[in-house]
């Protein structure tokens, strides 16, 4: 995870100084069994790229009630929404994005319907990541689209 991760975490100043990141994980998509993901290795993936100021976990109506206390008590902002999660989160972030107050975007997913809002934040200004639940679930489409990306094998890996 090399780039502007590194630059980030190598730059001890003031915690004023630090970029501001939004986190929105795809609940659907990040925590399924074959992943076998843990959401406090998500945040802490994020956290390399700055002070995390929201961090959502977007789930569907089928959600367990005890995945969303998991949620809940990790910290995470836990919206559940009985239609698409997808159209939820998009909207959600691009509206983060439009308004300000962040410096960094992460969506962890493996979903290539988030491109467009990487690249929207992009042409923000915007830095953007893209966490990805492990190799074989990492999407290209939104490697390529943002500025930073990285699969969670490794993020756990360099810990």
């Amino acid at each position: 995870m090399a780039g502007f991760l590194d630059r980030v975490a190598g730059d001890e100043t003031d915690a004023l100084s630090q970029p501001r990141v939004a986190l929105f994980v795809d609940g659907p998509n990040v925590l399924r069994e074959e992943f076998d993901v843990d959401l406090d290795d998500v945040r802490e993936a994020a956290e390399r790229a700055g002070d995390l100021v929201t961090t959502r976990l977007y789930l569907d109506e089928h959600a367990t009630p005890g995945l969303i206390q998991a949620g809940e008590a990790r910290g995470y902002e836990v919206q559940v929404t009985s239609g698409d999660v997808d159209v939820k989160l998009a909207v959600d972030a691009t509206e983060l994005v439009v308004e300000g107050g962040i410096d960094v975007l992460t969506i962890a997913s493996r979903d290539t319907d988030f491109k467009p809002v990487l690249e929207k934040a992009g042409r923000h200004g915007l830095r953007t990541l893209a966490i990805a639940p492990g190799e074989h679930g990492r999407s290209d489409a939104l490697r390529n689209a943002a500025t930073d990306a990285v699969s969670l094998e490794e993020a756990t890996a360099e810990d």
